[in-house]
Order: structure tokens, then C-alpha cells, then sequence
């Protein structure tokens, strides 16, 4: 049943996944940790952060993790022919009719009305992973660890690899000098 449950999860993402990764992420979200409760969303933001950092397409490194967790070396093949099966299908339909399609204003118009939809997707996902980091920290480390993670990234253009484990170098220092002013005292 939790083979079933895996590929029906990643194929309605790869079916509904219109726009590449970015697009399919809250899709994941949706099914992994809203429907399925297979993660927290702790785990999915450290999994989707550890993703970001490794080449690769993002919904099939997710898939591949999340299909392996959940069952296994075959959940984990399951799970990645589940994203990218329709994604192959879709591409060799369209791209050949497409051709002959591409110039209708529908067509033109149903591309660039998925773009802000994408937008809207991601802005709810990126609120509600700001909301955990302010339950975990407070308002004002939230806010100070988000202007300085857009400034690392969009400013000075650090690789997010680089910022993560910054931020995670930081964090592990802070939890290591607590537990040692803990002891002494």
C-alpha cells in the first residue's frame, strides 16, 4: 500500500509540476507532508534546503530521498520513475505537436499565466517555512537570519551551500556553547 501511495504522490507531482522544480515543490510539500504526514516540515525545509545544494534537478533528488526514507531502495526508484515518467511522455506528445501550436494566443497565454501562479506557490510555501523559523528562533532572529541569507544569496552571490552551512556551522556552535555554559554552571 505505501508503494502505492508513493507513486501516486510523485506522479500527480510530476503530472501537475508544470514550470519545472520550483513548481513542483509545494506540490510535494502538499502530498509528503500535508496528505501523506510521511514528514514534518522541519524535515521537508532540511530536505529541500540539502536538495537546493546538490546539482541536479530538485523534484527528483526529493523524490529519490522521500521514495528511499519512506520504503526503501524501491520506494526510492519508485518514487523517481513516478516524477519523471510523465514528464518524459508529456515532452515527447508536446514537443511534437507543439510545433504546430505554438503561435495561438491561447498557448502563448497559458505559458505566461503560469508564471505567477509558480510565484504565488512559492510565496506561500516560502511564508509558512518563515512562520516555522519563527516558532524555533523569535521574530527578530527570523528576520535577521532572512535579510542576511537574501543578501548573501541575491547580493554578494554565495553559493546556498555555502550560506547553509554557514548558518548550520553557526547553529552548531550556538547549541555547543550553551551545552558547555550549561555544564559549568
Amino acid at each position: 500500500m505505501k508503494q502505492w501511495q508513493l507513486f501516486y504522490a510523485f506522479l500527480k507531482v510530476g503530472l501537475l509540476g508544470y514550470g519545472g522544480g520550483p513548481s513542483s515543490i509545494p506540490l510535494v510539500h502538499k502530498e509528503v507532508v500535508e496528505r501523506y504526514k510521511w514528514l514534518s516540515n522541519d524535515e521537508f525545509a532540511d530536505i529541500l534546503a540539502l536538495g537546493n545544494t546538490l546539482p541536479g534537478p530538485i523534484a527528483t533528488k526529493m523524490a529519490g530521498y522521500i521514495g528511499y526514507r519512506v520504503a526503501g531502495l524501491i520506494g526510492m526508484v519508485n518514487a523517481v520513475l513516478a516524477s519523471i515518467v510523465p514528464t518524459i511522455l508529456l515532452m515527447i506528445i508536446l514537443l511534437t505537436s507543439l510545433t504546430s501550436f505554438k503561435d495561438l494566443d491561447w498557448v502563448k497565454g497559458m505559458t505566461k499565466a503560469v508564471v505567477p501562479v509558480v510565484g504565488v506557490m512559492l510565496a506561500v510555501l516560502t511564508w509558512e517555512f518563515f512562520e516555522n523559523a519563527r516558532k524555533g528562533l523569535n521574530w527578530g532572529k527570523a528576520i535577521l537570519l532572512t535579510i542576511i541569507s537574501l543578501v548573501l544569496l541575491e547580493f554578494l552571490q554565495v553559493h546556498p551551500g555555502i550560506v547553509i552551512a554557514i548558518l548550520l556551522g553557526v547553529a552548531i556552535a550556538r547549541k555547543d556553547h550553551k551545552q558547555r555554559k550549561g555544564a559549568t554552571s
